[in-house]
């Protein structure tokens, strides 16, 4: 077996990814709900602040950057 072939099967790649979406839902949903009055920088770092020791290698991209919008413009929605 070469080591490039290493890697986790289907199912358990999707339930990896479905985990992440997870903790990045929990992560929106408690921020829009704890900093509504807050600037788009400020919800920014709470979000990377809920999500950074959460995945290995964590770095804040453009997705966060979208939500930390989102929940500013009141477009976050609970349901």
């Amino acid at each position: 077996m070469e080591q490039s072939e290493i890697r986790w099967n289907d199912e358990a790649r999707a339930k990896i990814l479905d985990d992440a979406d997870n903790v990045l839902r929990e992560a929106v949903s408690a921020v829009a709900a704890s900093h509504a009055d807050a600037t788009s920088d400020e919800v920014y770092a709470e979000l990377n602040r809920h999500l950074k020791d959460r995945f290995i290698d964590y770095e804040p991209g453009p997705d966060v950057r979208k939500y930390a919008d989102a929940i500013v413009a009141g477009e976050f929605s609970a349901s």
